[in-house]
């Protein structure tokens, strides 16, 4: 009994390094990437700041909530801000608390209160209306996207390349012990998609060597409809790359066809 309790113990201190890879450095801005931007500053419901960047696109009246992994930051994620931006979408990219310029330190419940940072900042100071925020997680993101959709009304989320739980996701990585693991975090992903009322698109690749694709089907299978299934080709961290014509078309016939 001792033994399991130190293991725990231990196991537990162990987790925020295991699941959060942050990154302090900024390596570049969407200047670099040909494309104006605004330095934006969000204050969560228990003040931390955190810093973002706000990309607009010429006459576009809706937005998308992006929301990146668990690797990085915002500096890291330029393909992506450009496929949206060249969609003829307004971009808002932020990172989590202990991620690039952001204060704090990462956890699941301050990562939940940054999206909704993230959500009113948008709401409040940019007067996007619900239903011109499209809502996009990728991997780690796409838990606290869904998530934030739970608590959000008149809202479209898009999921890419996301597992259904951090418990599923054990399972799988140490299928030996993970019965017997405390797990700090939750990022029940297939619990809170049942909840999201709005439409969904899913992304996923079959060749994704991080996230199992059946994880993702776990998610979809959760969701109520409408719901659309978009399958990637590629692995976990430049799949929407290696298809990006296609990965384009989806999201625009998506945003388009779901309003």
């Amino acid at each position: 009994m001792a033994s399991f309790i130190l293991f725990n113990a231990w196991f537990y201190l162990q987790q925020p390094s295991m699941i959060f890879y942050p990154y302090a450095e900024i390596e570049s801005t969407p200047k670099d990437w040909g494309m104006q931007y605004e330095e934006i500053s969000l204050t969560t419901e228990d003040q931390v700041k955190l810093h973002g960047w706000y990309v607009p696109a010429k006459n576009a009246d809706r937005v998308v909530l992006f929301f990146h992994g668990n690797a990085g930051n915002i500096s890291h994620r330029g393909e992506s801000v450009a496929i949206f931006h060249s969609l003829g979408l307004n971009v808002l990219i932020f990172d989590y608390r202990g991620y690039g310029k952001s204060e704090g330190n990462m956890s699941e419940h301050g990562a939940y209160l940054d999206a909704m940072a993230a959500w009113q900042y948008l709401k409040n100071e940019r007067n996007f209306q619900g239903e011109d925020i499209i809502i996009l997680g990728r991997s780690l993101g796409g838990a606290i996207a869904t998530h934030l959709a739970t608590q959000v009304d008149e809202r479209l989320l898009i999921l890419e390349s996301t597992f259904s739980s951090v418990k599923d996701m054990a399972a799988r990585m140490m299928p030996f012990i993970y019965k017997i693991i405390y797990f700090r975090y939750q990022f029940d992903t297939e619990k809170n998609i049942a909840q999201v009322n709005s439409p969904l698109l899913l992304m996923h690749s079959q060749d994704d060597e991080i996230i199992p694709y059946e994880l993702a089907e776990k998610v979809f299978n959760a969701a109520k409809s409408p719901k659309f299934f978009f399958e990637l080709h590629g692995d976990h961290n430049s799949g929407f790359l290696q298809n990006v014509t296609e990965y384009k078309e989806a999201v625009e016939w998506f945003i388009e066809n779901n309003n």
